[in-house]
């Protein structure tokens, strides 16, 4: 497993890295079977330190927890059982997902963009309707079933994943809804 852990304007030492690493492959190995890479970032906000780790799993799922605290080894500590709370969620859903997936999940390449928000002055009218792009990026677009995005979007712990159903191969969009359920758009 590859692991790539760094610091965001800090430095971070060589017994950090070894902590990191000792405490992060054993949850994995509890867990996520054959996980690819791991990749941990401390930074610094304000007076705490803030510890974001995400991990690939062979699966083609992601995981990702994030914590902060007032120590650095605090904030990973955070970090690391926030993830061993989602891989022991999710552990049963892995490996049954395992079994049935032969080879990875395959990924399409995408476009994604940020779009200025509106004026500060509400009552000014835009001068077009076109909104101001920000930034432009490439992003990847996984084919997975349904079962699989609600896995993965719960693992990432994000508020809605596009993903092209292996099923029908189209695209598809989960996402949480307000009352806490899973909502699932199938054009």
């Amino acid at each position: 497993m590859r692991y790539t852990i760094s610091g965001k304007q800090i430095d971070i030492g060589e017994s950090l890295q070894t902590h990191v690493e000792a405490e992060l492959s054993a949850v994995l190995e509890k867990y996520a079977g054959r996980p690819t890479d791991a990749q941990v970032v401390f930074s610094r906000n304000a007076h705490e330190y803030v510890c974001e780790a995400t991990v690939h799993l062979s699966t083609g799922l992601t995981c990702q927890a994030k914590a902060h605290a007032t120590e650095i080894y605090a904030s990973f500590d955070k970090t690391l059982e926030k993830m061993d709370k989602q891989l022991r969620r999710y552990k049963r859903r892995l490996k049954d997902h395992h079994r049935e997936r032969g080879e990875p999940v395959e990924l399409s390449g995408a476009s994604s963009y940020i779009l200025a928000s509106e004026a500060a002055d509400a009552n000014e009218e835009p001068d077009t309707l076109q909104p101001i792009i920000v930034a432009e990026m490439e992003t990847k677009i996984p084919a997975l079933s349904v079962g699989e995005a609600v896995m993965q979007m719960e693992l990432a712990g994000a508020p809605v994943l596009v993903f092209r159903n292996e099923n029908k191969d189209g695209l598809n969009v989960v996402y949480r809804r307000e009352d806490g359920n899973i909502g699932w758009i199938d054009p």
